[in-house]
């Protein structure tokens, strides 16, 4: 892990660093089947273009964290775009929602992890707001 990051005051709550790959794993490996699921709908013309929308989007914000956060080293931006992840997340369950439920319904652990995310990064980017 970044020494930078094993740097910054966290919450006494946070989870311990070993726990993010475990269920960084678990939760890639639902994404890609239930957004794989989603683009093949889209393909087969079972899926309007701006149900698909937010799935795409959602990617794209997911992957940008590690290098907002890491990289770029910005507590802030990486908050925004957790935000960005968990809004278009809500918007693609609900979107998808009258097509595919079980897509809706495999992605809630993503959903609460996200939404825990979103919290811990919002406590981490104000703990350490001077830096």
């Amino acid at each position: 892990m970044n020494h930078w990051y094993q740097q910054l005051t966290k919450p006494s709550w946070a989870p311990p660093a070993w726990i993010f790959g475990p269920v960084w794993t678990v939760l890639y490996i639902i994404i890609a089947v239930t957004y794989g699921a989603a683009v093949y709908l889209f393909a087969r013309s079972d899926l309007p273009w701006i149900v698909l929308l937010p799935f795409l989007l959602n990617i794209i914000f997911n992957i940008a964290f590690t290098p907002l956060q890491f990289r770029l080293r910005s507590n802030f931006l990486a908050f925004l775009d957790i935000v960005l992840v968990l809004l278009t997340l809500f918007w693609a369950l609900l979107a998808i929602y009258p097509y595919a439920l079980w897509i809706s319904l495999a992605n809630i652990p993503y959903l609460v992890w996200v939404s825990f995310a979103t919290v811990l990064q919002a406590s981490i980017t104000w703990l350490n707001r001077a830096r």
